[in-house]
């Protein structure tokens, strides 16, 4: 691959970028079109303290890679409550409806990447219940 072809390698510090509450505990999207210039997918970070939640939604367009890195969540698929914790993983699948929530007693940190990209930011998530925080613009991954 020429030089020309490469993008350029950028480091990006998840506490360095503006958390996200809309949808529930703390989102920060770190590796975005907006933040790294990515084409294919996002990467990003969740927080949850004891009984904080990330509200249900589903993506007409991605794949959802979690995995926890530290404390324990229920991730609640299509209906159905899977535990995770510390070391533990799953994938989403596209157009699933799929919510997390913090029943322990200790602070909660995922990591999740969704890939391929929607078409448009607007059409990457769609909420199947009211976000806690409705009033805070939802995430932008492509900085539009």
């Amino acid at each position: 691959m020429s030089q020309a072809n490469r993008a350029a390698v950028e480091k990006v510090r998840f506490s360095d970028v503006p958390p996200n509450r809309r949808r529930g505990g703390e989102i920060r999207v770190g590796l975005s079109p907006s933040t790294v210039g990515s084409v294919s997918g996002f990467m990003g970070a969740v927080t949850l303290e004891p009984g904080e939640y990330v509200s249900e939604h589903y993506h007409p367009y991605s794949e959802e890679f979690l995995y926890v890195v530290r404390g324990r969540m229920v991730a609640t698929v299509d209906g159905r409550d899977i535990e995770l914790a510390a070391d533990e993983a799953i994938m989403v699948p596209i157009g699933t409806r799929h919510r997390l929530v913090n029943h322990g007693s200790e602070s909660a940190l995922a990591v999740f990447h969704l890939s391929p990209l929607a078409p448009e930011p607007r059409l990457g998530h769609v909420d199947t219940e009211p976000p806690p925080h409705a009033d805070e613009p939802p995430v932008d991954v492509a900085g539009s």
